[in-house]
């Protein structure tokens, strides 16, 4: 019955009845059924839920009254049959099952035999089983080392036999090894090793992987890329792949939607972006409007996140169509955890950062980060990123943050030498570096005698470090800026590389308070979206139109892209 109604049985009242009918009997005669009869009663039940049944009292008797007999038999189990139990055990948990006693012994029953020597797993086995380990530890399974030494094995079969896996086993793969990295399993070089032979067979069969395995894969390399992962092969795979997201969008279901432009979120912060990474999140977020509906609250939040995350890399009318399909749902819904609350509210704060700079009209989305900063008043996390959280909003709103956060300083040797440079050629000018405002993460520079910040933006403050695509999170710090009153000006860090390609913002910044500069050809002020240094407002005015200080007469032959960047933050 369970391999029916896989195969597309409906569950009718008459198969629910017949089902019913059988639960009672397992319990009955438990004492005669062999290992075989075991694992695939155990298989049956899970599939069973896993397919809408309901777990009901009777159906749990009789997984209970199985488990005894998987550790009095665990010796006598087949290959198939430990991974059959594996995964109905794994499957049940992730379906909401409790982790009894029982069940946490069965599991540590059944670990010495994915790695005894006499054991020869296949590979169908060998994905199964790392799917079901890494649920299992996704769901709260202490990391043994019963389960490592099953893990090593499985590892070594994955190499072993990288030859054999379908399109299928490597997305499922490469899912459960990042699933068990996320979860803290140490990056042995067997696991790299298993990684790197299932990556090269990616692009071989690039065009064979459905919508979910796409979504699994990108997934699974995002994942691996953040956790600092660096295995050869990973971005070649990456190309490989972008371009089906544009073949099989219509195909994506709304959790792999949400689950790939968190994905592409991730793989832009930790290295290049490509034209194909742009396209295949456009395309994604234009179906966002259409499934609003059926996105899951963790979905919604994470989709929001991500394309804030972006900045200006996601079309600004794109974003707050995605904003307006789904931020009502997150109002809506008092069930949502704390970090899902501060995950959406930083996205909303950075999508009323973008309109702020763009134009005025930015009301109708404000109300939604008071809504969550109130959800958030009473709280007091420990955890420096979400405190910031906090206290952007705080200022946001005008209101007084509940507390001081406190962030790290550092001066970067641009930074240091810019304002040397800077102090040198106006001797009586006051600057403050690192200073905190309104509870906000320090300003490079502050000019306090003109309420003027000076950011020297380092690649970390661009979308894939391009110097051009600002992300959410520079987008924010200026328009908070700009909401306490203050003139901003970025100069990137590629502008800044000596003293003469220094000297036309000097001179800017000489006008901009009034020191008529001298000894050089001023530098115009252009009208235009991306450049080098952008200055959003001054003090009490809000701009309809933005300024960029533009010198690149002299800087064509300084623009060369950075080099790849580690990752420095994570979701």
């Amino acid at each position: 019955m369970a391999k029916l109604v896989d195969n597309g049985l409906e569950q009718t009242a008459e198969l629910n009845k017949a089902v019913a009918a059988l639960l009672p009997l397992v319990n009955a005669k438990k004492n005669q059924f062999i290992p075989q009869h075991i694992a695939n009663l155990l298989w049956a039940m899970a599939k069973l839920v896993d397919n809408g049944q309901e777990q009901t009292p009777e159906l749990n008797k009789a997984v209970a009254a199985l488990l005894p007999f998987v550790n009095a038999q665990k010796a006598n189990f087949k290959p198939q049959e430990i991974t059959n139990l594996l995964w109905a055990l794994a499957k049940r948990v992730d379906n909401g099952q409790e982790r009894t006693p029982g069940l946490k012994e069965t599991v540590a029953a059944l670990l010495p035999q994915v790695s005894a020597p006499n054991n020869q797993f296949i590979p169908q086995h060998i994905a199964n089983l790392l799917w079901a380990m890494a649920k299992l530890v996704d769901n709260g399974q202490e990391q043994t080392p019963e389960l490592k030494a099953a893990l090593a094995v499985l590892f070594t079969g994955v190499n072993a036999q990288k030859n054999q896996f379908n399109p299928q086993h490597i997305a499922n793969l490469l899912w459960a090894m990042a699933k068990l990295v996320e979860n803290g399993l140490e990056q042995t070089l067997e696991l790299h090793r298993a990684v790197a032979a299932l990556l090269q067979h990616v692009n071989v069969q690039k065009n064979l992987f459905n919508a979910q395995d796409i979504a699994n894969l990108l997934w699974a390399m995002a994942k691996l890329a953040d956790n600092g992962a660096l295995i050869s092969g990973l971005n070649e795979a990456v190309a490989a792949l972008l371009p089906r997201v544009n073949t099989e969008q219509a195909n994506f279901k709304p959790q792999e939607i949400a689950n790939l432009v968190w994905a592409m979120a991730k793989l832009v912060d930790n290295g290049e972006w490509t034209s194909e990474l742009s396209e295949a999140v456009t395309v994604l977020l234009r179906h966002v409007n259409t499934q609003k509906a059926n996105f899951k609250p963790r979905e919604i939040t994470n989709l929001l996140w991500a394309t804030a995350k972006l900045g200006e890399f996601v079309e600004l009318n794109v974003a707050t169509s995605v904003f307006e399909s789904l931020v009502y749902r997150i109002s809506e819904n008092l069930q949502l955890s704390q970090q899902d609350i501060l995950m959406s509210l930083w996205g909303v704060m950075v999508c009323c950062a973008r309109l702020s700079l763009n134009s005025n009209n930015n009301n109708w989305l404000e109300p939604h980060i008071d809504e969550l900063f109130t959800r958030l008043e009473n709280t007091s996390p420990d955890n420096k990123e979400d405190q910031s959280i906090i206290a952007m909003a705080a200022s946001w709103l005008r209101r007084t943050c509940p507390f001081v956060p406190h962030y790290p300083t550092t001066i970067s040797k641009p930074q240091a030498d810019f304002c040397a440079q800077l102090q040198s050629s106006i001797p009586s000018l006051r600057i403050e570096e690192e200073k905190c405002l309104n509870s906000l993460p320090p300003v490079d520079l502050l000019l306090p005698d003109h309420n003027m910040v000076i950011e020297v933006q380092g690649p970390y403050h661009y979308v894939g470090g391009d110097f051009t695509t600002r992300n959410g999170s520079t987008l924010l710090k200026i328009a908070l800026l700009q909401k306490a009153g203050f003139e901003v000006i970025e100069i990137s860090v590629n502008r800044l590389l000596n003293q003469d390609l220094m000297k036309p913002y000097i001179d800017q910044i000489k006008a901009r308070i009034g020191i008529p500069p001298q000894g050089h050809g001023s530098v115009s002020l252009k009208r235009r979206w991306a450049d080098a240094a952008y200055i959003i407002a001054d003090k009490g005015r809000q701009p309809t139109d933005h300024g960029y200080l533009n010198a690149e007469e002299h800087l064509e032959e300084q623009t060369d892209k950075p080099a790849k960047r580690k990752k420095t933050n994570s979701q």
